[in-house]
């Protein structure tokens, strides 16, 4: 006997239809946190309180940072899901890439794509990238929550099979009911990583740059890597090695980079 489980509430994955133009969630999810993030962004670059003697891009420059990052983010997204999750199928279906609005995106592909816009921005702009990076780290929590919920909406990357009493049976998923682990990554990648990014900035972590960007490379990997053990693997990879799953791995170098951004900005900030 199946046990009790909460029902999975089915809504319909398009959100608006603007004539013969369906308008996904998917997709508003992504507009919304790109915009959004845009939006606080440009509190934080004009809130000299935050900065001490930082050099900081201009509010009115960080509307270009926006479309930069927006094509690194889809662009990146899409290549690190291809290559790193389902290369074969994509190989033998090449048109297929370009299919964004059918599911899979990589977040690691998306925040190379989005450091790659950060660099060209910084060059552009003469501003250190690290203080870029700092500003982008502070508001991508947002659009982790958003693109979460969007995920549970679809449905799609939803969690392994458990008698939880909030499992839920999704539809394609089978019968069982499972982890709503799309939660789980929205309360962690999103709320939680925001709570702790803005406390970062609240307490001067602009003013040394690095450092907030190191510490959203940990705070997203921590809890990523821990999220993974709810989560069911993509079914193309299955379990790696000992367990481990793609979205594990693909996390611990971005740990260790976290670390030694964290090490370097505290370092710089001890010396006279």
């Amino acid at each position: 006997m199946l046990p009790a489980v909460i029902a999975y509430p089915e809504i319909n994955p398009v959100a608006v239809s603007l004539g013969p133009l369906p308008i996904r969630w998917y997709a508003l999810a992504y507009i919304t946190g790109l915009i959004l993030g845009w939006a606080y962004a440009r509190k934080l670059a004009g809130d000299d309180r935050l900065w001490g003697a930082v050099a900081r891009p201009s509010v009115i420059s960080l509307d270009d940072l926006l479309v930069y990052a927006a094509l690194g983010v889809v662009v990146g997204g899409r290549l690190g899901y291809v290559l790193f999750y389902n290369p074969a199928y994509y190989l033998a279906n090449p048109q297929e890439i370009i299919a964004v609005w059918r599911g899979g995106m990589s977040f690691h592909g998306g925040l190379a794509g989005a450091a790659l816009g950060v660099w060209y921005f910084s060059r552009r702009t003469q501003v250190s990238a690290l203080t870029v990076a700092d500003i982008c780290s502070a508001v991508v929590p947002i659009g982790l929550f958003l693109g979460r919920i969007a995920n549970f909406i679809k449905p799609e990357l939803w969690g392994r099979e458990s008698d939880v009493a909030w499992a839920m049976v999704f539809p394609d998923a089978g019968p069982l009911p499972r982890h709503p682990s799309q939660l789980y990554e929205a309360g962690l990648e999103g709320v939680a990583l925001f709570i702790l990014m803005f406390t970062v900035v609240k307490m001067g972590g602009l003013r040394r740059p690095g450092l907030a960007t190191g510490v959203f490379a940990i705070g997203y990997g921590l809890a990523r890597i821990f999220c993974e053990f709810f989560r069911e693997p993509d079914p193309q990879l299955g379990f790696l090695f000992g367990g481990a799953t793609m979205g594990m791995l693909l996390s611990l170098p971005l740990i260790a980079i976290g670390v030694g951004f964290v090490v370097q900005a505290s370092r710089k900030a001890r010396a006279p």
